[in-house]
C-alpha cells in the first residue's frame, strides 16, 4: 500500500534498480489519495528482505504473502 506522497513515485521500477529482483504487477488500484499494489518479486531471498525493507524506509505498507505456483 503506497500513501499518497509516494503516488506519483515511480517506486516499483526504482525497486528494479536498486535491487537485483524482478517484479511482476499481478494487481493495481491507484487513485489520488492511495495505491494498492499486488506485486510479486522474484530473486534471491535475501536481496528481497533487502528491497522489502527499502519499500518500508520509503513508507510502503508490505504485506507479504508467498505463493506456491504448480507447474504442469
Amino acid at each position: 500500500m503506497f500513501p499518497t506522497k509516494l503516488i506519483t513515485t515511480p517506486v516499483i521500477w526504482e525497486l528494479g534498480q536498486k535491487f537485483k529482483v524482478i517484479t511482476n504487477v499481478r494487481q493495481a488500484s491507484v487513485n489520488d489519495e492511495i495505491g494498492l499494489v499486488s506485486l510479486s518479486l522474484d530473486g534471491e531471498r535475501e536481496e528481497i528482505k533487502r528491497a522489502v525493507a527499502w519499500l518500508e524506509e520509503l513508507g510502503v505498507k508490505v504485506e507479504p504473502v508467498e505463493i506456491q505456483t504448480i507447474e504442469g
